[in-house]
């Protein structure tokens, strides 16, 4: 069967149109200076908005930056960071601070207490922001994920995408009326608003000349990219690949390994394991069954491939049965 072709512009709208953002948890945190939080390192995305005051965010290896009473960041790799009301305080751990539940998965976070005294007295001289943890449908791996920065910063990219500063305008109104329910919407709104980051962001790096949406544009490279994510389970082999971009073996796989930055035959094993990975952790599909759709020979070979690529066995990707 001749393989599916997709236009590299299909493959980038593809994965826009089916990039989903799972809330694992929000909180609404409320801090007097002077404070400073660690948010440590975690597999999901981290999200930031600020409703009201203002803090300093950094980064390993960034300076200091200032965000003000309506700014967002996305970190998409979820890297360690700190929050604080000024540079250089001493930071305590999130998971340090007080939370009170308010609905499944949604918190009021911090150490001043809601309710003691009038609203005015309550918000005065307060930051007070709604942080969130987000999981992506986009496999960690995957090189759309990997040139992502650590921080990504709604304001920086609001002029490519019009609508960021709308989203951002009704987060503010919900934080400012406190209105029954807010905290749900807000979470649903955070997940709009960073998943309009990313197009935004996706948007921008097509200007780029370097790296894999770049790749992905190459009129001969994207067609070969964009049918190895359509067709996963297929056996990619070098000569078919190559007939693909309609050039000899060695070109090829010379242009593949220079555009793309590692070769082929890598290339396809981590898309297999892209996939392997989506339907065991998130299907519930038997490695067995995911190993012999892929087209490995046993189910040993294909658990030394996933965890030579992925750092870990992949039955240690599924869900734990709830009881």
């Amino acid at each position: 069967m001749p393989p599916t072709v997709l236009k590299p512009a299909d493959l980038l709208t593809q994965i826009l149109l089916g990039l989903r953002l799972e809330g694992v948890e929000y909180g609404r945190c409320r801090l007097r200076a002077p404070w400073a939080v660690a948010f440590p390192a975690r597999q999901e995305a981290r999200f930031h908005f600020v409703a009201r005051g203002g803090c300093w965010l950094r980064t390993p290896g960034s300076e200091w930056v200032r965000l003000n009473a309506g700014d967002a960041v996305l970190l998409p790799r979820g890297s360690l960071h700190v929050l604080a009301s000024a540079p250089d305080l001493p930071a305590v751990d999130i998971d340090s601070l007080a939370r009170r539940p308010v609905a499944d998965d949604l918190y009021l976070v911090g150490a001043v207490e809601p309710g003691k005294g009038s609203a005015s007295e309550d918000e005065a001289g307060l930051d007070v922001m709604f942080c969130g943890a987000m999981r992506f449908n986009l496999d960690p791996l995957h090189p759309l994920l990997s040139m992502m920065p650590d921080a990504m910063r709604a304001n920086d990219l609001a002029q490519r995408d019009p609508s960021v500063p709308a989203l951002l305008e009704a987060m503010e109104r919900e934080v400012a009326l406190d209105r029954i329910g807010a905290c749900g919407i807000l979470a649903r709104l955070a997940d709009v608003v960073a998943a309009s980051i990313i197009r935004a962001w996706v948007e921008c790096a097509c200007n780029d000349a370097s790296g894999w949406i770049a790749a992905v544009q190459c009129p001969s490279i994207g067609k070969v990219i964009a049918a190895i994510h359509a067709e996963p389970e297929r056996n990619w082999s070098v000569p078919e690949l190559a007939e693909l971009m309609g050039a000899s073996r060695s070109r090829f796989a010379d242009a593949f390994s220079r555009t793309v930055g590692e070769t082929p035959a890598r290339y396809v094993a981590k898309v297999k394991m892209f996939q392997a990975r989506r339907w065991i952790a998130q299907e519930g599909m038997r490695v067995a069954v995911a190993a012999d759709r892929l087209g490995y020979d046993s189910e040993a070979s294909f658990s030394r491939a996933f965890k030579r690529i992925v750092g870990q066995p992949p039955g240690a990707m599924r869900r734990p049965v709830s009881r």
